[in-house]
């Protein structure tokens, strides 16, 4: 269930990027597909009652490797999070040079003021 809610954030960002004009509502929506891969990343090392996996030479390597939980997506998100803020900053960036240059957000009307 939660998964497919994970996946339906991801369409909603992938259908503001390929249907909306509007420069601004693009990036709005490529954020919002980014969080829907951070959730996904992050139910996909998930596991119910497991704990962190710290080794300690009492326990037994078989019930360890059973409820342990997978370290590797939080790291992968915490990369992702880094990446996907330096990506936003750059877009902002680049909406507001486009704004300065033709005074609107809308994509159709770029086209149109370039000639």
């Amino acid at each position: 269930m939660i998964y497919a809610l994970c996946l339906i954030l991801i369409v909603i960002g992938l259908y503001a990027v390929v249907t909306k004009k509007n420069v601004v509502k693009i990036v709005i929506g490529l954020a919002i597909a980014e969080y829907g891969i951070n959730l996904l990343l992050i139910l996909i090392g998930y596991r119910k009652d497991g704990w962190a996996p710290i080794v300690s030479p009492d326990m037994d390597p078989a019930a360890f490797a059973a409820s342990s939980v997978d370290p590797i997506p939080q790291a992968l998100v915490l990369t992702s999070i880094v990446i996907s803020l330096g990506v936003l900053a750059l877009m902002v960036a680049l909406c507001i040079r486009l704004y300065e240059r033709y005074g609107t957000f809308d994509v159709t009307e770029m086209r149109r003021l370039r000639g």
